[in-house]
């Protein structure tokens, strides 16, 4: 009997200090949470940045807690933030646009809050580009088409352009009536031509083009300056190109790999054996020329294109001369004495070009003004990316003049 009531008396003891200790367990989580149970606000979802000028817009699923009444948005490692109040209920869609900011890739973290202070788990949307003045000098005015930019009747002129090769807007086109009265028209992204109804004919036409970085964009930029049919950047016509073989020019690889090829056209590199491609007989720095069919006066930009894999021109100069009598050059490419016998004979130096990618991408230069007019055209490959002493290949060459 006394063995069966210490038994008792010992698991009575038991089961109050277990009780005594579960219960300040399941109560210690207060003094981590200051006694309150945490709460996480439902968290914005399906976010969007639209870039813009110096600015980007943000936009997103308002959520759907009833408890949400502000947002706010970090960016620059927290030391920057905006805050907005949550709309009402029946919006279904929260945006808000962050301005004075610099043209820079940013990542936002974005918060919901209740009235409490409470916090939603983080959203983060990284890698936001915002485009800027930098952006704005890369674009040009649509050119017009090098064969036939335009043409004239008795009752206006229809411009001709080439295909904007970025995200176009439209083309604002001003120019003078009959009547001696300015009118406006607009050419559109996917027309390449334009007419002018009653244009009177030696007045100047004015144009200037709009592009967006990406269709999201919320700004649309501007090119700088109206170009004009008298100052315009127009390509010269490449059906009269013609090649040419001078004293120590570099010859080609193949029958298949003239220098024909450097005008057939390519917008993009090219493979084997569609490219110039130099022998290996005529060490760099080495050159070759070529005819342009007919003078051309103010040259103003220059367009290369590469191979698609290798021995692309990342230093060369180009020369250009009017008339090849007393211009034949006797020292090869390489001699010291080269630039001098080049000048005296009477080429100029149009252009030296440097480039730090592989070579093979587009690449456009600009002309220095005040280019003496020239027919003729010899480019002197210095260096190509390979580091390779003797090849140079090249898709394709382009001109234009204003």
């Amino acid at each position: 009997m006394a063995t069966k009531n210490i038994k008792r008396i010992f698991l009575a003891l038991m089961a109050i200090v277990l009780f005594y200790s579960c219960s300040k367990d399941a109560l210690d989580y207060k003094k981590y949470l200051n006694g309150k149970e945490r709460v996480y606000p439902g968290f914005p979802e399906k976010v969007v940045a639209s870039p813009g000028n110096y600015r980007v817009k943000l936009s997103w699923k308002a959520s759907p807690d009833p408890s949400v009444t502000r947002y706010m948005i970090f960016w620059n490692n927290f030391q920057d933030s905006i805050a907005l109040t949550a709309p009402d209920r029946t919006v279904t869609t929260v945006s808000v646009i962050i301005p004075n900011l610099v043209e820079y890739n940013y990542s936002f973290t974005i918060y919901s809050y209740d009235k409490a202070g409470n916090k939603s788990v983080p959203v983060q949307i990284n890698n936001v580009k915002v485009f800027g003045d930098s952006y704005k000098s890369s674009l040009t005015n649509r050119f017009l088409m090098a064969a036939a930019p335009y043409q004239l009747d008795d009752n206006g002129i229809t411009l001709q352009f080439e295909r904007p090769d970025t995200i176009n807007i439209n083309t604002e086109i001003h120019y003078t009536f009959k009547d001696g009265t300015i009118h406006q028209s607009t050419l559109g992204p996917d027309d390449n031509s334009i007419r002018l109804a009653d244009y009177k004919v030696g007045t100047k036409i004015y144009f200037k083009s709009s592009y967006v970085p990406v269709k999201s964009a919320i700004d649309t930029f501007y090119v700088a300056n109206f170009d004009s049919l008298s100052n315009i950047m127009v390509p010269v016509d490449k059906s009269l190109f013609r090649p040419l073989k001078l004293a120590n020019d570099v010859g080609t690889y193949s029958s298949e790999t003239s220098l024909s090829k450097l005008w057939n056209g390519n917008r993009a590199p090219t493979g084997y054996p569609d490219i110039f491609h130099s022998d290996d007989n005529t060490p760099l720095p080495h050159h070759f020329t070529f005819d342009m069919g007919k003078q051309v006066a103010n040259l103003a930009q220059f367009e290369i294109i590469g191979r698609d894999c290798c021995n692309n021109p990342t230093k060369f100069e180009i020369w250009g001369i009017a008339d090849l009598t007393g211009a034949e050059t006797q020292s090869p490419g390489n001699s010291p004495g080269w630039i001098a016998e080049s000048t005296g004979r009477g080429w100029k130096l149009l252009k030296t070009v440097e480039r730090t990618d592989d070579g093979s991408a587009p690449f456009k230069v600009t002309f220095p003004d005040g280019l003496p007019t020239v027919r003729y055209i010899r480019i002197r490959v210095i260096s190509v990316a390979s580091g390779d002493a003797y090849y140079s290949n090249i898709s394709e060459v382009s001109f234009w003049n204003k």
